[in-house]
Order: C-alpha cells, then structure tokens, then sequence
C-alpha cells in the first residue's frame, strides 16, 4: 500500500499551491508562498465547497503542500528532487527506444557492474532524497502533533478563566469553550499576534488573538470560531 508520505513525494507542492516549479521557484520568497497558500485555502475551503466530496481531502493536500514548502529544509529536499526527476526525464528523452531496452536489460542482469552508469546514478540520487524528503514530512507531522499536545497540556495547567463566559479586553462577551490559553517562556524571541494565528489557523479559523506578555513570560488568548475547534486541540 502507499504511505501518506510516499504520495507527498509523488506531488508538484509549488502547482498545489498555484505556484510555477520550473527554475522560477528558487526565487520565490516565503511570504509570496505565504500569500499564495492563503489564497488558495479562500479558494478550496470546504465551507466553500458544500458539494464537493473531495473537498476536505483537497483542502488537506494544500496544508500539507504549505507545510511542506515553508519549512526551510523540506522545501530543499522537495527542490532537489524536481531536479534530479527532471534530469533523469532530460536524460532518458536523448536515448532512442533500443538503447533504453539495453540499459534495462543490462541493468536487470548486472546492476552492480552499471553501478558508474550517469543513469544508475541519477536514480539512485533520486530514491535517497525521496527517502529524505519522506523522513522531512514524517518529522513536520510530528512537530505539529507535539505542538497540539503541549498546547492541551498547557491549557490544563492554565489557571480557568472563570464561569462559562468572560469578557476580551474590548469589552465584548466572549464564550470560554471557545477560548484557549497559551503561555511561554520568553527566551530568544516572542510570539507576535500573527505567528500565533497563523500556528492555531492549522486547526481551525480564528476570531481573534488577545497578546499579554511580561518581561519573562508572554502568555496569549486564543478565540476560535467555533468550539469544536477548540477542543479539537
């Protein structure tokens, strides 16, 4: 059977997302794949797609591209890997039928002697970044599962915000189901408004982000848009 990882690796991440993958693509800076992602996600959003049975796992397929390319040596292993697939397509179109028979006969036969072989190569290049590239994603799932554990650890630890509602600090009601908590240490850097939206939007579209930091601790609240997205963290 195929693994998850083994159809990442089957997938052009930069078309996922609208983006060209030819040369083009190692100019492309974070924030333009940023800025595409999140045009893309406008487009392919389930709530926008009520009839379209494909669209949660098109949705999912666009995160994943996201992630993929946004993390910095991912996106250089999914690079090479275009490149070397490209190289071997260049290479294997400048051999007529007959002589790659031969080369498939021969390499079944006595691969080890073909081992200096620029074909040979090019394909043995490209399993080891695909093996890469697959232990990259693995390695990125994970780091988001540790994250959506240790936000739920956090939030059992927070002191509760009180009642069944509380007010932000604009006054308006907001419902405690649909709040989280998150604190840390402010050790090499603080959290911005942004970033905190931009982690939590992998689990579900959020109303609002209301920063409280200190000297040693920044602590945040987190309003979702709906309560089953908060307690699927």
């Amino acid at each position: 059977s195929i693994s998850a990882e083994d159809m990442d690796i089957e997938v052009d991440h930069y078309a996922v997302l609208g983006l060209p993958s030819g040369e083009e693509r190692y100019k492309l800076s974070e924030k333009e794949i940023s800025k595409a992602y999140k045009l893309k996600a406008l487009e392919l959003h389930p709530d926008k797609r009520p009839d379209d049975p494909n669209a949660h796992a098109n949705f999912q397929k666009l995160k994943t591209s996201y992630e993929i390319l946004k993390d910095e040596k991912a996106r250089k292993l999914f690079d090479d890997l275009l490149r070397v697939k490209r190289e071997k397509v260049q290479r294997e179109s400048q051999h007529d039928s007959k002589r790659r028979k031969m080369m498939s006969d021969l390499e079944e036969r006595e691969r080890a002697a073909f081992a200096s072989d620029p074909t040979v190569k090019v394909r043995d290049e490209e399993e080891r970044i695909a093996r890469k590239l697959k232990e990259e994603i693995a390695r990125i799932r994970a780091m988001h599962a540790n994250k959506a554990a240790s936000t739920k650890s956090t939030l059992k630890k927070e002191t509760p915000l009180g009642g069944k509602e509380s007010m932000d600090s604009g006054g308006s009601v907001l419902d405690k189901e649909k709040v989280l908590k998150v604190s840390w240490e402010n050790v090499g850097g603080d959290y911005t408004s942004q970033r905190l939206r931009d982690l939590f939007e992998k689990f579900g579209v959020v109303e609002d982000v209301l920063i409280r930091s200190s000297k040693k601790k920044g602590s945040a609240l987190i309003v979702m848009a709906s309560k089953d997205a908060a307690v699927s963290l």
